[in-house]
Formats: structure tokens, sequence, C-alpha cells
């Protein structure tokens, strides 16, 4: 475990190499999952930073995610994309996830907007749906807060209220009605994976009200709720996980339907930052 001294030289390290590549002063971040990389174009680059040209930042091994920052305007508002996130079951440890949250507030990111590709546990969607976060569930094993706190950056015992920004929330909701746009609302849980849910687990995660569940996103919106940053997440619903209807999946079937609704979920996304 870092000391706050040694968290805020690793910090001050990653700024600089970035700072030498990118002049760009982002406002909002956008975190890219499985299979959503593409959802980029329309961006006007700025530049581009590779995560293993970062010191201390993590490097995706996951299929689908390129592991680099894009820096550019998106409907005239100055951003940055991670494209390519990082998981808990890759051996990071949840500090590791958190440490790129970090480096985006550092850099000027006021709001932080998370993609993930999701399994469904509400009956009633369906695959290729988009969900807006309203709310999640925490089943990791852990938590990116543990150890000394900063209280530069936040909070010893950030409030978990109102995680997700209700007024993004609506807003979201009202570019979907402008675009025509089924948009989902329900609560995300995260496990830690890499194995998908059993039918006993879907029951299970269904009967503690999630709608969605996944294998990011939460360390991510923790780190980004404590430093005070405003939060708007979606999911593709990329499968059911419907325990009396059950079917195989495999990670080419996730990232075939993410791929086929990215760009429903491109539209949604640069019409909310349009409005932010």
């Amino acid at each position: 475990m870092n000391t706050v001294e040694e968290n805020r030289k690793m910090l001050a390290d990653a700024i600089a190499v970035i700072k030498d590549h990118v002049a760009l002063e982002p406002r909002i971040g956008i975190i890219l999952g499985t299979g959503l990389g593409s959802l980029v174009d329309g961006i006007e680059m700025a530049g581009v930073v590779d995560y293993d040209s970062i010191p201390h930042f993590p490097v995706s091994t996951v299929e689908s995610h390129a592991g680099r920052l894009l820096f550019g305007k998106l409907r005239g508002k100055p951003v940055v994309c991670m494209q390519g996130r990082f998981h808990y079951y890759e051996g990071y440890s949840f500090q590791q996830i958190g440490f790129p949250i970090r480096v985006l507030k550092a850099l000027g990111v006021q709001t932080l907007i998370v993609s993930n590709a999701a399994g469904g546990l509400n009956p009633n969607f369906a695959p290729g749906d988009i969900m807006v976060i309203k709310d999640h569930i925490n089943f990791f094993p852990g938590n990116p807060l543990i150890g000394r706190n900063d209280d530069s950056l936040g909070d010893r015992f950030p409030d978990m209220y109102e995680v997700y920004n209700r007024k993004y929330v609506q807003l979201a909701k009202d570019v979907a009605l402008q675009q025509d746009l089924r948009l989902q609302e329900g609560v995300y849980v995260g496990l830690t994976g890499p194995c998908l849910e059993t039918a006993a687990e879907y029951r299970m995660l269904r009967t503690f009200g999630a709608d969605a569940v996944g294998m990011s996103t939460v360390p991510e919106v923790i780190t980004a709720h404590h430093q005070h940053s405003k939060i708007l997440g979606f999911s593709i619903i990329t499968d059911m996980g419907l325990p009396d209807n059950m079917h195989p999946c495999s990670l080419e079937d996730v990232i075939g339907t993410a791929s086929a609704a990215e760009p429903k979920l491109r539209d949604l996304i640069a019409g909310c930052v349009e409005r932010m």
C-alpha cells in the first residue's frame, strides 16, 4: 500500500509525461468499455498518449481495449477518452484501477462518463438495449479508498448519496427522447469476473435489486465520486442472465452485440456532452 506522498509523486510523474504530449485541458472524461472503442468517432483529435508510455499507468490486457488516452473536442467540448479500462480480474489492485481516474481529475476533468458492456437481469431488457445507470451495488471484495486518505482529494468517509448525477440521468433521458432511442434505466452490480454468473447467482442478483451485471465500473466510479466528479454511466446490454432461460455466451457474442449497439450509444453520449 503506497503512502499519500508516494501516490502524489506517482500522479505528478504521470501528469508531467501526458502534458509533454498534449496541451489540451479536458473537462469531460469518457471511459470506453468492452467492444466500445470506436466511440471516439466524431472527436476532433488533439493528441494520443499510449498507456504504456505513462509512468505508473496500468496496461490493458483485454481484447478490444486499445490502451490509450485520446484527447480532442466532441461537439465543441474538450474531452479525454480512455480507450480501454482495467479490471480486478486482470490482477490489478483497486488502487491501480482508480489511478487513471485520479490522473483524469488532475488533468482538469470535472465530469466522468463511464460505459460498459453488461449482462441484463431485468426481464424487460433485451440484448442491444442501452441502460443509463441510476445506482450501483458493489460486490467487489474491496474498495479503492482503502488505505490512508489524501484529504486534498476527498473525504475519508464519502457519502454515497447520488453517486450518479440525477441531472445527468435526466439529461440522458431527454437526449434519448430527442433521438427516438429507447433508453432503459437501472441498477448496475459489479462482480470480479472473469467467469460469467451461474443461474443461481443471476437469480440472487436480481432479488437484490440489480438490473444489469458487469465486471468493471464500480471501482472507477467510487474513485471519481470520492474526488467530487460528476458521473454519468451507461451499460450496453449484451446478453441476458435470465436464470430460467439461459443460453451459452462467449466474449465474441458480447463484443458483437456491443459493437452493433455502439452507434446508438455514441450518438447518445455526444448529445449529452453537447448539452453539459
